[in-house]
C-alpha cells in the first residue's frame, strides 16, 4: 500500500480496509488515497491515549517543548509540500495555503515557548492567624486525553491549534480530521511520530462522520475540542454534558465602517479580500458590512471594484485569490441562498454566478434582514452592504444575530472603539480592520451560537487543564 497514505495509531503508521479517496474540489480528480480506521484500530488509538496519560503528563518540560520546536522546524522544511497538499485537497489558493502553513509552524513554536513558562503559582496563606506556616502551591494539570475534531477549511492550522497546546500541557490527543481533507493532518502525524514523545501521545485516525459520536462518547477521552458546524457542535454538547467540551462554531461576521474612517480604499480592499479569501469558507470571513450613509456611495463603489479585481480560478495558479468551494453541493447551496435573497428584493452588484464548485465573488445590496445570506453563515464568497444612519444602529445590527464570533470596526475615534468593545456581543472586536484578523497567540472564540471556550495557544492550554493545589503546612515563613 505504498501509494496509500497511512493514518497514525500511537505514533505507528496503519491502514484500514475501507478506502478513503481524496479529490480536488475544482475538478474532482484524485489527489491522494488513505483509509478509514477499523473499529479495533480506533480502540487501539483511544486505549493508547488513555494508557499514556500519566506518562505524558509527567514529561519534563524540555521534552514537550523540544518536540514542539522540532515539529515547527519540520513544517517549515516541508512548507511548500504542505501548501500544495492543502491546495490539492481543499481547493485553497496556493497563496493562502502557504500562509496557513506558516501559521501552523508558528503555533507549534508558540506552544513550545509557552510550555517553557507554564509554571505554578505560590501563595502565602498566613493572611489569617489560623493559617500561619501554610503555603499553597498551585499548578494546572491535564484534564486527560483530548479528542480533537477538525474541519476542512483549515486542514493543517486548526489541527495545530488543538494538538500543539495538548502536547504543551502533557495531554495525549486523538485527532479526527475532516474526511474531505485528511492528508494534511496525516502528514502532520508523520512529523509528530518522528519526535521523542511517548507513542500514545498522538494518534491521527480517519473516522467516518457518522461513527464519530462513538468517539465523542468514550469516557477515556474526557476533553472534546471541536471546530465545525453549529448543529454538530450542539449535538456534541448535548451528548456529553459531563465532559469538558470546547466548541469553535460558525459566524456571520460583520464590519462597521464609520463616517470618520479616512481611507475608504483600504477598508474596501480588506473587506473584499477577506470576504473571499478562502472562497468565503471562514467563520470570520466578512459577510455583513454596515456603513454610515455619508460614506455609502464611496465604499460601495470601492468594494465592487476590489471584488472584481480578485483573480478567480485554478487554486494552484499564483494569481488566483478565490478558488472553488469544497464541493459542488456547497456552491449550489450558496447559489440558492443568493437567489432566495434576490427573489426577496436584494440586488446583485457583482458576481452571482456559479461554475461547478466555483462561485463568483458576490456583493449584494438591499438584502432583507431575514434572508439566509444575512442571518445565517453563508460560508461562501458573498458579502452584503447595508447603510446605517448612526453608529448606534450599526452596533445594534451587528448584535442582531444568533452568532457572536468576531466583528471589525473601521474608526479612528477611541471612544467608538471602546464602546464597540463594550457593547458588541462577540468574542473579539478588531478596530481598524476586518473581523477575519487572528493572531495565533491571542484568545479566539465566540459567544451565543458561535461556541464556547477559547483557542489561541495559551488559552487552549488553560482549557485543557484544571487547577490542582498543594498546601504545605508548618513552614517557617
Amino acid at each position: 500500500m505504498s501509494d496509500v497514505t497511512p493514518f497514525w495509531i500511537a505514533g505507528t503508521p496503519a491502514h484500514g480496509q475501507q478506502p478513503l479517496e481524496v479529490t480536488h474540489p475544482l475538478d474532482g480528480t484524485s489527489v491522494g488515497r488513505t483509509t478509514y480506521a477499523e473499529p479495533e484500530q480506533v480502540e487501539a488509538a483511544v486505549d493508547a491515549a488513555h494508557s499514556a496519560r500519566h506518562q505524558t503528563a509527567a514529561l519534563p518540560v524540555h521534552v514537550r517543548s523540544g518536540a514542539l520546536d522540532q515539529v515547527a522546524r519540520r513544517i517549515i522544511a516541508r512548507s511548500e509540500e504542505l501548501a500544495r497538499l492543502i491546495t490539492a485537497e481543499n481547493g485553497k489558493p496556493i497563496r493562502w495555503a502557504r500562509a496557513e502553513v506558516s501559521r501552523a509552524a508558528a503555533v507549534f513554536r508558540l506552544a513550545g515557548e509557552n510550555a517553557r513558562t507554564w509554571s505554578g503559582e505560590v501563595q502565602r496563606l498566613d493572611t489569617e492567624s489560623a493559617a500561619e506556616g501554610r503555603l499553597a502551591y498551585t499548578v494546572r494539570v491535564p484534564r486527560g486525553p483530548v479528542l480533537a475534531i477538525t474541519p476542512f477549511n483549515f486542514p493543517l492550522n486548526l489541527v495545530a491549534h488543538k494538538v500543539a497546546p495538548a502536547i504543551a500541557v502533557g495531554a495525549p490527543v486523538v485527532i479526527k480530521p475532516a474526511p474531505k481533507t485528511p492528508l494534511s493532518a496525516l502528514l502532520l502525524g508523520e512529523l509528530l511520530a518522528q519526535t521523542s514523545l511517548p507513542p500514545g501521545a498522538v494518534s491521527v485516525i480517519n473516522v467516518p462522520d457518522d461513527t464519530a459520536p462513538d468517539l465523542v462518547a468514550d469516557p477515556r477521552l474526557p476533553v472534546v475540542s471541536f471546530t465545525g458546524s453549529g448543529p454538530v457542535g450542539a449535538s456534541i454538547r448535548a451528548a456529553v454534558p459531563q465532559k469538558h467540551v470546547t466548541l469553535e462554531l460558525g459566524g456571520n461576521a460583520a464590519v462597521v465602517v464609520c463616517a470618520d474612517w479616512s481611507d475608504i480604499s483600504c477598508a474596501a480592499d480588506r473587506i473584499a479580500t477577506f470576504a473571499n479569501y478562502q472562497g468565503g469558507q471562514s467563520c470570520v470571513g466578512v459577510q455583513r458590512v454596515y456603513v454610515e450613509r455619508s460614506r455609502l456611495h464611496e465604499l460601495r463603489s470601492a468594494i465592487v471594484a476590489a471584488v472584481e479585481s480578485l483573480g478567480v480560478g485554478d487554486p494552484a495558479d499564483e494569481a488566483t485569490h478565490v478558488g472553488p468551494l469544497i464541493t459542488v453541493e456547497a456552491a449550489q447551496r450558496v447559489e440558492s441562498w443568493v437567489q432566495e435573497a434576490v427573489d426577496a428584493g436584494a440586488r446583485v452588484l457583482t458576481g452571482g454566478r456559479r461554475d461547478g464548485s466555483t462561485y463568483a465573488p458576490t456583493v449584494l445590496e438591499d438584502v432583507p434582514v431575514d434572508a439566509k445570506v444575512s442571518c445565517e453563515e453563508v460560508f461562501g464568497p458573498v458579502l452584503l452592504i447595508h447603510p446605517v444612519d448612526s453608529v448606534d444602529e450599526a452596533l445594534a445590527l451587528v448584535n442582531d444575530s444568533r452568532y457572536g464570533l468576531q466583528a471589525g470596526v473601521f474608526t479612528h475615534d477611541l471612544r467608538t472603539a471602546f464602546r464597540a468593545h463594550r457593547e458588541l456581543e462577540v468574542g473579539g472586536v478588531v478596530i481598524g480592520d476586518v473581523p477575519s484578523y487572528r493572531a495565533d497567540q491571542m484568545p479566539y472564540g465566540g459567544t451565543k451560537d458561535s461556541g464556547e471556550g477559547r483557542e489561541g495557544v495559551r488559552y487552549a492550554m488553560s482549557d485543557f487543564t484544571y487547577d490542582r493545589v498543594m498546601v504545605l503546612t508548618g513552614l517557617p515563613l
